[in-house]
């Protein structure tokens, strides 16, 4: 069992090939990358079956990563006890089966949780997230996917980092006010589209995804890590608050799928994995999903065994599963299963047909009879070819079967290799920062050259005023010159004196010398008394006037 991580005794009934009681099934490491698939009704033992391999992994020293969803997977970090409920149930089991050494042991153990609350948080980034699996989150149509890409394209040709939530918000606003010019670069950018995916945003906060989303962001390698004894750290995702919001838990899960995708290196078929996953209520990854995301989910499936990885899908019914992601499931443990309903019956017959056929067991019939703690096994060979399934009894995990209490939970966080790494969030500058510096920025120069515009203005309108002011002194320095001139060439008293009396004597010689050339003219007494009389007659007249 070196080799290998034993599930449990097949065929307990019959003898095996040395000799033995029944058929041992083992997990051969070398295969244990082709991923799997655990499947089985409520209470019929899925979760002690994931616990029990889970453990088997971190002895071997392989990391395992596993969403505790009802709160008792956390129970691995703690040694099983005989004071436990079930201790006798598990002993009885380990005797049952053969397995001499059974003692309880705990395992190393780090606690994660999204919210922060039960374990260190797990935060990334929104452009490590990318448009595609956000768009999944939110639930966006083709024609909002399509605008969200164009906001992540611009902010990556800008520089802009899209840290959190409030960057992409940030965003979104700024690709609304430059709808116009973003459409003729990129494509039609619409305010209604932009408005819907903020709706989205809204609502993908009010689940918690502003705790997911933002730095310091995960580092993968602190999920490949082994302990001091060489053991593989098993990290327990506190997956009972996150089961709330089923979008935000399955696209979680596909991005840390591809994160691990994209980080490590190819690496073929390993002696042993580099990391193994255990996605427990694995159909909430494939509920209402689009094509692209079920094809997103396959590929990554597929190819990510190439890096060492695998993935084990935990479900209630493996119908679940589609049929092209179940073609990569190559380690299959089947729990049973109930025919109440068709669907029911449907889902048997289809567990049925992807086992290798036993010709000692009729599978179908076998899935509806099987008691807890038993399964329907079929594991990948050395040459990686399945096994002949065999009803087998799975053996019992060694630490305890339960939740953990919250100072043990403390305990165990406060002695994490990654304790202080991730429990404070930081806040550096990205495009929420740098658009509102830049919005500032432009309010700030609008506001100057608004002030500038009516500084201008006040100044234009002073100009004109004193222009007229002047304008009005100028006319009256004209009017008051023009006045003067006028006074000045005005005669004084004396002068209209004298003026007056020269034209009163003027005007009497004038009627003097009148009359007396009257008098010539028009007839006197003599021509000698005229001749002499008029002259001196008209001297007499004239000095008589000037001197009255």
């Amino acid at each position: 069992m070196s080799d290998g991580i034993f599930i449990g005794l097949g065929a307990p009934d019959k003898q095996g090939p040395d000799g033995t009681k029944g058929i041992p099934q083992t997990l051969n490491l070398r295969r244990a990358n082709r991923h799997g698939l655990i499947a089985g009704a409520t209470g019929t033992g899925k979760t002690v079956t994931l616990q029990g391999i889970a453990e088997s992994f971190s002895a071997l020293g392989v990391p395992v990563f596993l969403a505790d969803v009802k709160g008792d997977l956390a129970g691995i970090s703690m040694a099983g006890s005989p004071t436990a409920k079930n201790a006798d149930k598990l002993v009885s089991r380990a005797a049952e089966i053969g397995i001499a050494n059974y003692a309880y042991a705990d395992n190393p153990a780090i606690f994660w949780d999204l919210y922060g609350e039960q374990g260190h948080p797990i935060r990334t980034t929104v452009s490590e997230m990318g448009p595609l699996l956000l768009a999944r989150l939110m639930g966006l149509n083709e024609t909002q996917e399509g605008v969200l890409s164009i906001a992540f394209k611009y902010a990556d040709e800008e520089g802009l980092l899209l840290l959190d939530l409030g960057d992409l918000q940030a965003m979104l606003a700024y690709c609304a006010e430059n709808a116009d010019t973003l459409s003729a670069q990129y494509g039609n950018v619409t305010k209604a589209s932009v408005g819907a995916i903020q709706r989205q945003l809204l609502q993908l906060e009010s689940q918690g995804g502003d705790h997911f989303f933002g730095e310091p962001a995960l580092d993968i390698h602190d999920m490949l890590q082994v302990d001091e004894k060489g053991r593989g750290y098993v990290n327990v995702l506190a997956a009972d608050k996150l089961m709330q919001s089923p979008k935000l838990y399955a696209t979680f899960l596909l991005w840390l799928l591809s994160e691990l995708f994209e980080t490590l290196p190819e690496v073929g078929d390993p002696d042993k994995p580099k990391l193994v996953f255990f996605f427990d209520e694995a159909h909430l990854l494939f509920d209402d999903a689009p094509k692209a995301l079920t094809d997103k989910i396959e590929q990554v499936v597929r190819l990510i065994r190439s890096k060492g990885v695998g993935v084990y899908f935990v479900t209630q019914n493996p119908i679940d599963i589609p049929e092209d992601v179940a073609g990569q499931l190559g380690n299959r443990v089947q729990h049973a299963l109930r025919a109440f309903t068709p669907r029911d019956q449907k889902a048997i017959k289809a567990a049925a047909d992807t086992f290798r056929i036993n010709p000692d067991l009729n599978v179908e019939t076998a899935i509806t009879e099987l008691k807890v703690g038993e399964a329907l096994v079929s594991l990948l060979q050395e040459d990686g070819a399945p096994g002949i399934v065999q009803r087998t009894l799975i053996a019992p995990p060694r630490s305890r079967l339960g939740p953990v209490e919250p100072k043990e939970r403390a305990i165990i966080q406060s002695i994490s290799p990654c304790a202080g790494k991730y429990d404070t969030a930081v806040n550096r500058e990205s495009a929420e920062e740098i658009l509102a510096a830049r919005g500032q920025a432009a309010a700030a120069a609008a506001q100057a050259s608004k002030a500038q515009a009516e500084a201008d203005k006040a100044a234009a309108a002073q100009a004109k005023v004193e222009a007229k002011q002047r304008e009005a002194e100028l006319k009256e320095q004209a009017r008051r010159e023009a006045a003067e001139a006028r006074e000045a060439a005005r005669p004084g008293a004396f002068d209209k004196a004298v003026q007056s009396a020269t034209r009163s004597a003027a005007s009497s010689v004038g009627r003097q010398v009148a009359n007396e050339l009257g008098r010539a003219v028009f007839g006197g007494s003599s021509r000698k008394a005229s001749s002499g009389g008029i002259a001196g007659k008209l001297v007499r007249g004239i000095l008589g006037s000037l001197f009255k």
